[in-house]
């Protein structure tokens, strides 16, 4: 059977100075399988849209910002990751360059700027496997990783990746 999973965008915004990533913590909908977790933004490809313009919508609807430099950090594949066990398949941006200043909120909860040694030190509540990954989208190799992440229970099975 073919691999069809959801395709998705996932970007960082970073402040000027790159300390930063602006995340959105999402506690706007109860219901939401990552409430009360810090998150990127991104979300799901339109049709005919490719994965620039994506990214730069969501980046846009969900702060506001117009993403102009952006880095492709990665890809990973989540098998089992949605609610009723899809599957998805990520880009993984880094935002670099923008114009613009970000909402306070949005329709899945409040904007934050975390520092980005937080976020590497595991001091917020994330998805779990945020950890294996997000070192790698804010590293110093130029190289794109790429990952396949298969989940069930909304929990990781395992963890893997190249280069």
């Amino acid at each position: 059977m073919p691999y069809t999973p959801i395709l998705a965008t996932l970007g960082f915004v970073l402040s000027p100075d790159r300390q930063e990533v602006l995340l959105v913590y999402r506690n706007a909908r109860s219901q939401d399988p990552a409430y009360g977790l810090y998150n990127g933004l991104g979300g799901k490809l339109e049709p005919h849209e490719d994965v620039v313009a994506g990214m730069r919508r969501e980046i846009l609807e969900e702060s506001g910002l117009t993403a102009l430099q952006l880095h492709l950090r990665g890809t990973i594949s989540w098998p089992g990751f949605g609610r009723q066990g899809e599957d998805w398949f990520g880009f993984i941006f880094l935002i670099t360059e923008w114009t613009g200043s970000p909402h306070a909120a949005n329709g899945e909860g409040e904007l934050h700027w975390v520092p980005i040694q937080k976020i590497l030190r595991q001091e917020l509540p994330m998805w779990p496997g945020d950890r294996y990954f997000l070192p790698l989208v804010f590293d110093a190799d130029p190289r794109p990783f790429h990952g396949v992440m298969p989940y069930r229970g909304g929990q990781v099975l395992s963890w893997s990746f190249s280069r």
